[in-house]
Order: C-alpha cells, then sequence, then structure tokens
C-alpha cells in the first residue's frame, strides 16, 4: 500500500527541503523527494560551491598585490586542484546539514526520481530500479532548473561545458570563452581570469550583467578589462563547435562573423525549468515556455492540489526566490494567512569582483516607465574604509521618486555589496524614504556608510562628496 502523507515535496533544493521544513513546523506530515543529494543545485553544484572558488579567486589576486599591502610574497602559486577539492568540501559539508535537518524536523526524506500518475499520486523510482507509491493531500513541485544552451549547440560535458562542469575541472584551461554574461558568466569569467585563463566573455546584448542598472554594468565592465578579460558585447553566437584542440565560437559583430577558438567554452545563457518525464502531462498541469504556470500568490497549478515553486516556475531564478515562495506556499496550504511576495523587492547578487547587488528599478526602468524620480550617488573612493581597506572601486547608487522619496531602486558596485543590499532592501520593503535613510546614524568608519551619503547625495546633502 502507498504510503500518505499531508504534503509531498518534488525535490529537495532552496525550495524543496524549506518547504518540508515549514510543512512539518505547521504540525502536517511530510516527505521529500530527491533523485540526488539534498540541496538541490544550489547547494551542491550553485550558489555555495561557487562562493568557495571565488572567495579562493579573490585571496589569490590580493596576494599577487601584496605589495600595495606592504606584505611581501614571492612568486605566489596555487593548486587549483586544491582548490576544487576545498568548494566540493563545503558543498558536502553543507548537504550533510540539509540532512540532519531532515532528521531533526522528523522529515520523511526518499532518494528516488519521481513521477506523478493519472490518479495524482507519485510513483518513486529508486537507484536500484525499485518502485514506490507515495500518497499525499498536497503535492509540492521544486525540481528546480537546469542550464540551457542555444539552438544546435550540443553540451557535452567535457569541452562545451554549463557551470556545473565549470566547478569541478580536472585541470585548469588556459583559454575559455564563455557565452553569456549573466550572474553565472560574469562569477566564472572572473574566477578563471584570476588563477590565470585567458577568458573571453561573449553576450548578445550591449552590455555585460544586462539585468544591472546600466552604470553598475560599465564599472564591473572596466574592472573586468583591467584584469585582462576580453569583453565583447553586442554579439550573436552562431555556433559552437568542437575541435581537435578545444572549441570554436563563431559569432557575429557590427555584421561581420567573428571566430575565436579556445580550450573550452562555458554556456551560461539562461535557465529552463526541470518539466520533464515527471509526469505533467499525465495529470493535466500547464506548462508554458519550459516553465509550470502557476500563480503567483499561493503558487497552486491548474490542477487541484498540485502546486509548484522555485526555478521550475521561472524567473527571477534565485535560490532566495525559491525559499520565499516554498514558505508562502506551505502558509497558503495550511491556512495560514501571509502577505503576498513583492517580487518588485527582490535583491539580486553578482559575486564576482566587483560585486554587484540591487534592488528594484533600474534607472533605465524609471525612464521607461517616465517615472518622475532623482538620484543620489556615493563613490567608495570617498569612503574612509573602502580607501583603508584597498576596496575604494565602484558605488552605492539609490534612486528615489521625487514628491515622496520612496525607493524605486538601489544599486551597489564594489566590496561587499551583496551584503550591504540587504539593508536597502529592508529600507524598500518597509516604505523608507529618502530622508529616514539619510537621518539613520551609520556607524563609521563603514562601508554601509556610503548608503546614507548616497541618500543625502539624491537632495546635494551628501557630506564627503
Amino acid at each position: 500500500m502507498a504510503e500518505s502523507y499531508d504534503v509531498a515535496v518534488i525535490g529537495g533544493g532552496p525550495g524543496g527541503y524549506v518547504a518540508a521544513i515549514r510543512a512539518t513546523q505547521l504540525k502536517l506530515k511530510t516527505i521529500v523527494i530527491e533523485r540526488d543529494r539534498l540541496g538541490g543545485i544550489c547547494l551542491n553544484w550553485g550558489c555555495i560551491p561557487t562562493k568557495a572558488l571565488l572567495k579562493n579567486a579573490e585571496i589569490f589576486e590580493k596576494i599577487q598585490h601584496g605589495a600595495e599591502w606592504g606584505i611581501k610574497v614571492e612568486n605566489p602559486q596555487f593548486d587549483f586542484a586544491s582548490i576544487i577539492k576545498r568548494s566540493r568540501g563545503v558543498a558536502d559539508r553543507m548537504a550533510s546539514g540539509i540532512d540532519f535537518l531532515m532528521k531533526k524536523n522528523k522529515i520523511t526524506s526518499l532518494q528516488g526520481f519521481a513521477k506523478l500518475t493519472k490518479d495524482k499520486k507519485i510513483e518513486v523510482t529508486k537507484k536500484d530500479g525499485t518502485k514506490e507509491i507515495v500518497e499525499a493531500k498536497s503535492i509540492v513541485i521544486a525540481t528546480g532548473g537546469r542550464a540551457r544552451s542555444l539552438p544546435g549547440v550540443e553540451l557535452d560535458g567535457d569541452k562545451i561545458i554549463t557551470s556545473r562542469e565549470a566547478m569541478s575541472l580536472a585541470n585548469l584551461p588556459k583559454t575559455l570563452a564563455i557565452v553569456g554574461a549573466g550572474a553565472i558568466g560574469s562569477e566564472f569569467a572572473y574566477f578563471y581570469a584570476m588563477l590565470g585563463t585567458k577568458v573571453t566573455i561573449i553576450e548578445y546584448l550591449d552590455t555585460i550583467l544586462p539585468v544591472e542598472d546600466r552604470e553598475m554594468s560599465k564599472v564591473v565592465a572596466a574592472s573586468f578589462k583591467k584584469k585582462g578579460i576580453d569583453v565583447v558585447t553586442g554579439a550573436a553566437v552562431k555556433k559552437v563547435e568542437k575541435t581537435a584542440k578545444g572549441t570554436k565560437v563563431t559569432y557575429e559583430k557590427d555584421g561581420k562573423p567573428v571566430t575565436l577558438e579556445a580550450e573550452k567554452t562555458l554556456m551560461a545563457v539562461g535557465v529552463t525549468g526541470n518539466v520533464e518525464d515527471i509526469g505533467l502531462e499525465a495529470v493535466g498541469v500547464t506548462v508554458e515556455k519550459s516553465h509550470i504556470k502557476v500563480d503567483k500568490v499561493a503558487f497552486k497549478t491548474n490542477v487541484a492540489g498540485i502546486y509548484a515553486i522555485g526555478d521550475v516556475i521561472g524567473p527571477p531564478w534565485l535560490a532566495h526566490v525559491a525559499s520565499a515562495e516554498a514558505i508562502h506556499c506551505i502558509d497558503g496550504i495550511a491556512g495560514v494567512h501571509t502577505r503576498p511576495i513583492d517580487y518588485g523587492n527582490i535583491p539580486g547578487c553578482t559575486y564576482c569582483q566587483p560585486q554587484v547587488a540591487s534592488v528594484g528599478l533600474t534607472e533605465e526602468k524609471c525612464k521607461e516607465q517616465k517615472l518622475d524620480y532623482k538620484v543620489g550617488k556615493f563613490p567608495f573612493n570617498a569612503s574612509g574604509k573602502a580607501v583603508a581597506a584597498a576596496e575604494a572601486e565602484g558605488m552605492v547608487k539609490i534612486i528615489f521618486g521625487k514628491k515622496y522619496g520612496e525607493i524605486l531602486g538601489a544599486h551597489i558596485v564594489g566590496a561587499e555589496a551583496t551584503e550591504m543590499i540587504a539593508e536597502l532592501t529592508l529600507a524598500k520593503s518597509m516604505e523608507a524614504t529618502l530622508e529616514d535613510i539619510h537621518n539613520c546614524v551609520h556607524a563609521h568608519p563603514t562601508l554601509s556608510e556610503a548608503i546614507m551619503e548616497a541618500a543625502g547625495a539624491a537632495d546635494g546633502l551628501a557630506i564627503h562628496i
């Protein structure tokens, strides 16, 4: 007989395992089904291990400029295999932490591939080939997403790779082409360039990090070029081929074809939902553009009792969004009142150096929407803490509504931008105004003083510029 639960969660990533924990907090009998390791792509092959790699690159970059700090380091070297090993170790440690949380919360965890059946049960195929049937009053699909490629470009996992292979290569490539200059492409461009790989990053749009405020993207592009990264924008990739020596990328720039040869090519052009072979057709769940269609309040699909959250329902493809959706979804199932997620107040972060973080509208979007706004900016080269830490690259930029002084968007490029954005995300969610931020006393010396100064700058009241 099938085991019966109140909630069955398909997928154990930052959406799935959070949904399972929240369900048990609300006294719902819960099972989470994961085909691989709990933690999903984010913890095992994405967010966490990449940050370990990026920290290695950052430290090595600083060591190479030790003379600026009065520190003598002759001929600094690194062990690429050890860097990769450390990253995998971090992922393993965090994955074991999720296993612990499942046990602590008395959540049933089942490893296997889950597939919905016509009668809305779940058939789980285990690694040994045996099958188990699971029944649940509510089913939450959190199967996540995976890297997609361009039409006609085959990902072979060796020469033409995704981010998953890029974080576990056996050897450091001498040359690397990266197709796509979003967060993933930019992070790997920085990582490999700092370790000595000749990197070329190719972007279809006319700026790298195209979802970010253009002013922030320009700072990163200029920094990348100083680091020896070739930045090619406004280029349409037509073909990526495997060759005897590696790969060959053909792209069109200014109407002319250009060929680039590289040992490996990393495809970083977006995400597609994991919707195949999980029985969605059998129960009639609607799929649009490779993602499950849901309402963005209760996360219901068109089929009663079936919900979906995270990357599988489409952008923004962010772990923290999946976790927030998980909690809101389970609260709805349990009848707990909760406010809808404000998708206009979701922070986005890119962890290359300089880091980029933002929330709300870009200045370009404000112009498109014909909003009446004003901008306050404060450069880190005017911050005592930033200069003392040799982190003077970048700025804080805040966009306010002219009439009421509300935050329309906030953008940071520079050291610790991904940590600093939390203050502005909270401020925006609480409807703080320009005056509120400027009058809030910030500790000195800190990088976050730049936020206070940027707010003042919007009204010409900044002190240190």
